[in-house]
């Protein structure tokens, strides 16, 4: 396998410490998706993060990328982020309404609390037209937090790459 991306939208940490244990154990190039405008990462903010995450969601915003992406650069990306109000965060769509996937082989991951994948799996197949999706990994947030080890060994080891 050519070295994978590890591309991963992360504001508190666990999505980001899940993408970098994924690039340890496939040795693959680690990317962060970074929004134009930050959003708060002060997790004693958490509740203005969820007003504002549900605000963007429920207008359908798409949050600008800051910088160039090198998705064209990778036949195999695994995608991170952490679930907001039972999908992934708005920018997710931005993602993929700039970039084409087509061709590519896309592995979803995913921090959640409690509400695993949130069925953003299939919403990632749909929106990634062209793109062969392997099986994704949720991990609760402090699981992620700790270190999942354990379970991206187990959960690469089934993809067969």
């Amino acid at each position: 396998m050519k070295k994978p991306l590890i591309l991963y939208f992360s504001v508190y940490g666990s999505s980001k410490a899940l993408a970098e244990e994924i690039a340890r154990q496939t040795g693959g190039d680690l990317c962060e998706i970074v929004p134009e405008i930050p959003y708060d990462s002060d997790r004693s903010h958490y509740s203005a993060l969820a007003k504002y995450a549900k605000e963007e969601h429920d207008r359908d915003a798409r949050p600008a990328i800051k910088g160039a992406l090198p998705v064209g650069d990778y036949d195999t990306i695994f995608l991170g982020y952490p679930m907001w109000w039972y999908t992934f965060p708005m920018i997710v769509y931005t993602l993929f309404d700039e970039y084409d996937f087509k061709g590519k082989t896309l592995i979803p991951f995913n921090t959640h609390m409690g509400s695993g994948d949130g069925g953003t799996y299939g919403t990632v197949k749909k929106l990634a037209k062209g793109a062969k999706v392997l099986p994704g990994l949720p991990v609760e947030m402090s699981d992620a937090e700790k270190g999942a080890e354990q379970a991206v060994r187990v959960w690469i080891a089934s993809l067969k790459l």
